[in-house]
Parts: C-alpha cells; sequence; structure tokens
C-alpha cells in the first residue's frame, strides 16, 4: 500500500498561531500523527530551522528536518497549515502558508521542486491563503501527489 504524500487528513485550515516555534512544532505533528515520521523528527525541524530559516518569501516557509533526520521518516508527506492571520519567521517576514515536508530517500528533491512551481505563482499563495476548504488547496497541489 503506498502512502499519500498529500491528503485532506494533512491540511489545517485557519489556524492562529504565535511564534514560529508553535508553528513548526504543528506542521511536524501532524507528520507524526499521520505516520509519516517518528516524533522526533519535529526536534530536527527545530534544528533546521536555527541552521538557516526555512521562510522561502511570499508568506511561504517549509520546515522540514535536518539532514541527519532522514531515519526518522518512514514515508514521504507533506503536511500544509494555513495562517491567514500570519506568524512571524523573524526579520519581518511573515508566514500564512507552512508546508512541512518529510522525503524518504531522495525523494523530497521531487516534492520540493513540485512545491516550488506551484508557490512561484503569487496567485497560488492567494489561493492557499484564502482557501476555505482542503479540496482548494489539494487541488493546487495535484501534481505533488
Amino acid at each position: 500500500m503506498s502512502v499519500q504524500v498529500l491528503a485532506k487528513e494533512n491540511i489545517r485550515l485557519n489556524v492562529s498561531i504565535a511564534t514560529k516555534e508553535e508553528a513548526i512544532s504543528l506542521t511536524g505533528q501532524v507528520l507524526v500523527d499521520r505516520g509519516y515520521v517518528e516524533a522526533g523528527y519535529i526536534e530536527k525541524m527545530h534544528a533546521r530551522e536555527v541552521l538557516t530559516s526555512t521562510y522561502m518569501g511570499n508568506f511561504v516557509a517549509i520546515p522540514h528536518g535536518t539532514e541527519d533526520a532522514k531515519d526518522l521518516v518512514k514515508n514521504s508527506g507533506i503536511s500544509i497549515i494555513q495562517v491567514p492571520e500570519g506568524v512571524d519567521f523573524g526579520g519581518g517576514n511573515i508566514v500564512k502558508v507552512l508546508i512541512g515536508i518529510a522525503g524518504k530517500n531522495n525523494e523530497h528533491l521531487e516534492i520540493l521542486s513540485n512545491i516550488a512551481i506551484v508557490c512561484s505563482e503569487e496567485e497560488n499563495i492567494e489561493k492557499l491563503v484564502q482557501a476555505k476548504t482542503e479540496e482548494e488547496i489539494l487541488n493546487l497541489f495535484a501534481e505533488v501527489n
């Protein structure tokens, strides 16, 4: 049985988050709860953020684990957290869409590539921020699965 990289259950809409740390933890917890990663992966996501910010511009951050977190990944998966009010990622960078990634083997590179294609269009970011249903987000990321 293959696991869907992005399922409806991986998406959280209209979330209110106070801090970057809380945002990263929630993004990782969805991956843990859905069986993509072991609980220790969240700690590796925070470690990765300390090394360099996962803020990508356009109100998007892509939290993911450090290089040594690979052993904690059971299946490739994505979590998406929509934060319409935004959360401060430091340096005046406000994030409204968090995309958590866990890639098995080297699959994270392909996943990142597909996400980059979607997120390179400002209108797509606006659609992600404004989405009222998980299906709207799934439709934008149809290529990822």
